[in-house]
């Protein structure tokens, strides 16, 4: 159901974004990633629900990442436990850098369903790396399209990176949930640059 035009208010304890989808339909060229070398991936498994937990919040802590923090362990673990869910860890020597996680789930298409830097890894070559194997590793399966969201939440050059890596918006969407700050899933000092509304 499409929104009437105008300003619509949200109920008290809620918070609202709006979301861009993006698609690419042939892999594309990949660009240049300096440093690479000094990089690699780990893949996790059902049993790392702590850790992708603990990388996730690192990354999404003032982004407002919190879908994953509000999932039973159960659900999370059967997730990145699925054949045909591939999650990962960006590694730099023994630091965890990002998350990398492709869904394979649906025939025919992967979605880049998570990928993000912890802050001090952003601008030092470890993005483009990251999604340089996230394009390489989708489209190593016979899928026709890879796609991605981001949202008013995400990094501000999330979507400009995404549009360089080949990425094509296609829909937008406002998302309306709870504020995860209220409901005791994320710190009240997390993602600052939103507006906290005590209930």
């Amino acid at each position: 159901m499409a929104l009437e035009k105008g300003y619509h208010v949200l109920t008290a304890g809620q918070l609202a974004n709006v979301v861009t989808c993006l698609e690419m339909t042939a892999k594309p060229a990949l660009r240049p990633a300096p440093g690479g070398e000094a990089f690699r991936l780990e893949r996790m498994s059902g049993t790392d629900t702590e850790r992708f937990r603990a990388l996730f919040s690192a990354i999404g802590r003032d982004l407002m990442w919190f879908s994953r923090l509000v999932m039973p362990r159960e659900k999370l673990a059967s997730i990145i436990g699925d054949a045909n869910v591939e999650s990962y860890v960006l590694m730099d020597d023994a630091q965890e850098l990002g998350l990398l996680e492709l869904d394979f789930r649906e025939a025919g298409v992967c979605e880049l369903s998570f990928f993000g830097l912890v802050p001090q890894a952003i601008g030092k070559g470890a993005g483009r790396f990251l999604m340089n194997e996230a394009i390489a590793r989708a489209w190593a399966r016979p899928i026709k399209r890879l796609w991605v969201h981001t949202c008013t939440f995400d990094h501000p050059g999330a979507l400009a990176f995404y549009r360089r890596s080949g990425f094509v918006p296609y829909q937008m969407m406002v998302e309306v949930h709870d504020d995860p700050r209220l409901t005791g899933h994320m710190p009240k000092e997390a993602s600052a640059n939103v507006p906290l509304l005590e209930v």
